[in-house]
């Protein structure tokens, strides 16, 4: 594996070790940041979704709560308020270079087998 291969594995295992929080009950602030990085949404440690986003971690956790993402509107039927009941967490990692997110995010689908994959269709 080249070096970028190698750093590539070494954020996925700083992704995969980062503490899991419980999305927020109503009115409750989110604790993701406001930048570019790459996440994994579990349930009861069971892997659903992984993703990435370069407008904000805290922004993309929003829209799948909100009911807004192909993951909300497959996987939870439309019903993002479903991530708010015990047992869904999240984890995430800031990334700022697009490529090495690109490839954290793609490699992270490979290694964790999400339940959901965004196809963007």
């Amino acid at each position: 594996m080249n070096n970028e291969g190698e750093e590539i594995k070494k954020l996925f295992k700083e992704l995969n070790s980062q503490p899991k929080h419980s999305f927020p009950k109503k009115r409750q602030p989110f604790n993701a940041p406001i930048k570019p990085g790459a996440y994994i949404i579990l349930k009861n440690e069971r892997v659903l979704h992984v993703g990435k986003t370069l407008s904000g971690i805290q922004n993309r956790l929003k829209n799948h709560l909100y009911g807004n993402s192909s993951f909300t509107e497959k996987y939870l039927n439309g019903r993002g308020e479903t991530l708010r009941k015990d047992g869904y967490t999240y984890q995430y990692l800031v990334v700022e270079n697009p490529r090495k997110l690109a490839l954290l995010e793609a490699y992270a689908i490979g290694r964790l087998c999400p339940e959901h994959i965004g196809l963007g269709t």
